[in-house]
């Protein structure tokens, strides 16, 4: 561009020193003809108008054929003829036209010599190149010395531009700074380079109209062209006071057809700014790392400054990005945070973290994470350095690659070749104590989804998803602008426990990190149908109602069952970061209901077993007693997992034979699920905030039984009341002899029958428990206190006894 724009800059100048050449002949020409030009304008006026953007050929010719015409115009002056000039006033109007370019240039020929024809129709063909625009270019600067605006004490300026009393252009704000620094530039064309641009500066304000600050104005026919002109403009404020400086560097170009044409495609509303550029810039910054660090800062040991308890925070550093933890007053500090780090190109790939307590450093430590496998979760306790030798903190780093999609998996070379086959071999039964810890192998693809929600404008988003196993998480790339993303990854993971869960959650990407929700989905590991591909819907963030989307998943998990069985009976890993439950209303009475449902599932055994116990069915009850009689009797240890199992066997045939699949859902929870939602609307939560003073009063009078039994208890056994302690202690001894010479099941059969006829020996006994009854009479702490001062009158009385006897007592002299 630069070089066309000198070729033409070249042939300008050219044609301009022949115009300069023709105005000369001219003017040597008027001294002896002004008469015969003012007689004679009429008749040749076209020659001087065709002579005007003709090529250097024409111009001589035609200037030849003046030179004569006016020769037999002085001869023949007597005839009348006009001459073939035009006044001087309008020939430089017109030369001036041309030369600042502030019209379009576009030749008109004479048609009156034929002679003419076929140049006119080259400069004709040849108009693209002719130019017809200018194109103003200003960068915006800095600025100096603003005056204060807000009562901070500074101000927030920006800048607008006008060019003919139109915005043109609207700057960034900064923000808080008397000398911004803005370095922002822009382009637009101009059709008049006499008409000036002016700058005005604001101070912007959050909650009323901006201040103005100052103005300035810049002459643009001062600006050479094709060169950078640098202006220090002195504001004004309204009073035309001094209000600081602002420097801008303009530059003007000529513009050919072509290319306004081109400008006016890339343009938007007819200026271009760097602008654009950059926000364009920011929204495709996470397109440009090569690596996602996920860290997981869990707790750490160790941590003091002189054998005292620090205010400890951690700063993390991966090349230019930095993270601060929260402040943790303990020597044992649990941050328990999550947070995302990139590593670019052209960066290091240390990763940096510092310990610090306020301005002093506890200690430090340097990873580096090309050592760390990409999509695996790596977990350790790293030793800090510089500090105490016993200071460590508990990492979990995942290094996820940001690579464009995969290609195409093929299923068919995976799911049979060698290394699933390995896989199967080494979690063998043959081979369980090999690795007890080693439960098993998760091996996910990741396909694609389908029909996400579009979260951005134009109605597309920015989709990527996030896998977790418990306290493993990798993450894929983002597809941008799509809502049927395709992902083509395969992952790995370690299975540690066989009753945990795959979680899949897909997010929308947007700039400054900032993620929204698209849809997610739990998966148990014991509920795969091992190298299926299958279609899994997306559901809230609660898991409890479908949203729009699926998600294609293949899934394979190869484990072994033995170490499986024996991991089952140790504690479950514990998820480090998951969101704290809060109270709600709607969730509490939830869980009231359910727990009501199971108390009322006992209370109606019991009134069962009272129905039995009451003889109102003489052969169900002596049925009931046969059987109970002979259980006792016949009864071993090993009957209690036998019984349990007669359960599980009770239900198998139940289900079985009803035709009915083993529901894996509860009803109550379904239930529960069901209520808390409409529990969400107006009317339902109203509903539920009514009810919640009846749950609380149910909910404390449960708790107050439960303390005022244990307060019992414990009062019993610290002889609170002497008589009742020794009534349980005769009552025990009367028992361990009981138990030392007759057998228990002797016992248990006399306790049964004497329970069974009470209603034959007395029809209206009431049943009761003799140990709770026992218990009642057994004060609890609110009743001793109660209690306590309950003889103060008789303690007055005998006082005031005492005070009078001293009073009437003789005095012996």
């Amino acid at each position: 561009m630069p070089c066309l724009q000198l070729i033409r800059l070249r042939k300008k100048k050219k044609k301009q020193e022949e115009i300069e050449e023709e105005i000369e002949d001219v003017r040597r020409m008027k001294g002896g003809r002004n008469e015969e030009e003012n007689e004679n304008e009429e008749d040749d006026e076209p020659v001087e108008s065709s002579s005007i953007g003709c090529s250097p050929l024409t111009r001589r010719r035609r200037k030849s054929a003046a030179v004569g015409s006016s020769a037999s115009e002085k001869h023949h002056h007597n005839h009348g003829h006009q001459s073939p000039r035009k006044s001087p006033g309008f020939r430089f109007r017109r030369i001036f036209d041309t030369f600042t370019f502030t019209r379009s240039l576009k030749p008109q020929y004479s048609l009156e010599h034929n002679n003419d024809e076929e140049e006119s129709d080259e400069i004709q063909g040849g108009e693209m190149d002719v130019v017809t625009h200018l194109l103003l270019e200003v960068r915006l600067n800095n600025g100096e010395d603003l005056p204060v605006k807000d009562a901070s004490g500074s101000s927030d300026p920006y800048v607008k531009f006008r060019y003919k009393d139109a915005i043109v252009y609207k700057s960034g704000t900064i923000f808080k700074n008397l000398n911004p620094s803005w370095d922002e530039e822009f382009q637009m064309i101009v059709d008049d380079v006499t008409s000036p641009i002016r700058l005005e500066v604001f101070d912007f304000d959050r909650f009323c109209s901006d201040d103005f600050m100052g103005a300035a104005e810049v002459d643009l026919s001062q600006v050479k062209w094709c060169t950078s002109t640098d202006f220090h403009v002195n504001l004004l404020d309204e009073v035309n006071e001094p209000a600081g400086k602002a420097s801008i560097s303009v530059t003007i170009t000529p513009m050919t057809q072509l290319e306004v044409q081109q400008f006016q495609q890339k343009a938007k509303n007819g200026i271009l700014s760097n602008t654009e550029k950059k926000k364009e810039q920011r929204a495709n910054n996470t397109q440009d790392w090569a690596k996602l660090v996920n860290i997981v800062l869990v707790e750490g040991k160790g941590i003091r400054v002189e054998e005292k308890s620090p205010d400890a925070f951690c700063k993390f550093k991966l090349g230019q990005e930095k993270y601060k933890t929260k402040v943790c007053s303990n020597t044992e500090p649990k941050w328990i945070e999550q947070f995302d780090l990139h590593v670019f190109d052209t960066s290091d790939q240390i990763l940096q973290m510092a310990c610090i307590d306020r301005n002093t450093n506890i200690s430090r430590i340097s990873i580096d994470l090309s050592t760390v496998s990409l999509d695996e979760t790596f977990q350790h306790w790293y030793h800090l350095e510089g500090g105490p030798e016993d200071a460590q903190v508990l990492l979990l780093i995942t290094v996820s690659g940001s690579h464009g999609a995969g290609e195409a998996i093929e299923t068919d070379e995976f799911n049979y070749n060698d290394i699933r086959n390995t896989r199967i071999q080494k979690y063998d039964i043959s081979n369980t104590f090999n690795d007890i810890s080693d439960i098993g192998t998760l091996t996910v693809k990741l396909f694609g989804a389908e029909d996400l929600v579009a979260k951005d404008f134009g109605g597309k988003s920015d989709p990527f998803a996030i896998l977790e196993l418990v306290n493993t998480r990798v993450q894929t790339n983002t597809i941008y602008k799509t809502l049927s993303p395709s992902w083509n990854k395969i992952y790995t993971f370690a299975v540690k426990d066989i009753h945990t869960y795959l979680q899949v959650t897909i997010f929308d990407e947007d700039p400054n990190n900032r993620f929204e929700f698209l849809g997610r989905v739990r998966i148990p590991l014991k509920s795969i149908r091992n190298c299926e591909k299958r279609w899994y819907g997306l559901k809230d963030e609660k898991l409890k109602k479908r949203v729009k989307g699926e998600v294609l998943l293949e899934l394979d998990v190869i484990w072994n069952n033995i170490r499986a069985a024996i991991r089952t009976f140790k504690p479950m890993e514990r998820k480090y970061i998951s969101q704290d439950q809060k109270f709600k209303p709607a969730l509490f009475k939830t869980y009231f209901v359910e727990l009501k449902d199971f108390v009322s599932s006992l209370a109606s055994c019991k009134n069962d077993m009272e129905y039995l116990l009451s003889w109102h069915s003489r052969s169900k009850s002596l049925t009931a007693y046969v059987i109970f009689m002979i259980f006792v009797y016949y009864f071993q240890i090993f009957f209690i997992p036998l019984m349990i199992l007669a359960l599980f066997g009770y239900n198998f045939v139940k289900f079985k034979t009803n035709g009915e699949e083993i529901s894996r859902t509860p009803r109550h929870s379904l239930k529960g699920q069901k209520s808390e939602e409409e529990d969400e609307k107006s009317g339902g939560f109203r509903d539920t905030l009514s009810s919640i003073p009846d749950i609380l009063q149910s909910v404390q009078s449960f708790l107050h039984f439960t303390t005022q039994l244990i307060q019992k208890i414990k009062n019993t056994f610290n002889f609170t009341d002497i008589w009742l302690s020794l009534l349980a202690v005769i009552v025990l001894f009367i028992a361990f002899v009981l138990l030392y010479f007759v057998p228990l099941r002797w016992i248990i059969m006399v306790w049964g029958t004497n329970k069974f006829s009470k209603k034959l020996r007395d029809p209206k006994f009431v049943d009761n428990n003799e140990v709770l009854d026992y218990l009642s009479r057994v004060p609890s702490n609110t009743e001793l206190v109660s209690f306590l001062g309950y003889c103060t009158f008789a303690r007055r009385i005998f006082q005031q006894e005492q005070s009078n006897e001293r009073v009437n007592r003789p005095i012996n002299l």
